[in-house]
């Protein structure tokens, strides 16, 4: 894992893989992924999808840093460092990266699949937190969030109505934050 300037890991990512070629490291710099999710968005009262990086800052990068025989090789080392927008690796000394496991890059890729197959809204509500409805038959009323359907984007609310509490159910940009 490699971090990058904020925002340019998109832009890292694919200097990474289109020099590979040029600079003859195909043998040792294999591949480089941004992980990402998709995320449903509300802007200006239109629904939009987004992708979300899961490690702003971050990609993954799929090399042989080492040799076999334990040492550093220079080859990969100096393609990635010298890349533009690469600020190190990460974890270990700066002259020494420690990678992190299979399983733990397996966990990243199928939590980005997942992203991908089922967006998720990009707020998350709690039970018990206030909101006020911003759009609907219900707009401006206040109400307490009963429970959260990620699933289907939903909230049910407890909304309280000439002195009574109803339970309304909204979708996620109906509300904002009280």
């Amino acid at each position: 894992m490699i971090q990058t300037l904020s925002g340019q890991e998109f832009k890292v990512c694919e200097n990474l893989l289109r020099r590979r070629k040029q600079e003859a490291v195909e043998d040792v710099v294999f591949d480089a992924k941004v992980p990402t999710e998709r995320v449903s968005e509300v802007r200006r009262n239109k629904k939009t999808m987004m992708n979300r990086k899961f490690f702003p800052g971050y990609i993954l990068v799929r090399a042989q840093i080492y040799n076999p025989d334990g040492r550093l090789n220079d080859r990969a080392w100096y393609y990635i460092r010298e890349t533009q927008g690469v600020i190190g690796f990460t974890g270990g000394a700066p002259d020494r990266p420690v990678s992190i496991s299979n399983q733990e890059v397996d966990a990243i890729l199928k939590q980005a699949e997942r992203g991908e197959d089922a967006p998720k809204p990009k707020i998350s509500f709690t039970p018990g937190e206030t909101v006020t409805i911003k759009d609907g038959a219900f707009e401006n009323f206040e109400g307490t969030v009963e429970s959260v359907d990620n699933e289907r984007g939903r909230l049910k609310l407890a909304v309280t109505i000439f002195g009574r509490s109803t339970p309304v159910e909204v979708e996620y940009w109906q509300v904002e934050r009280g």
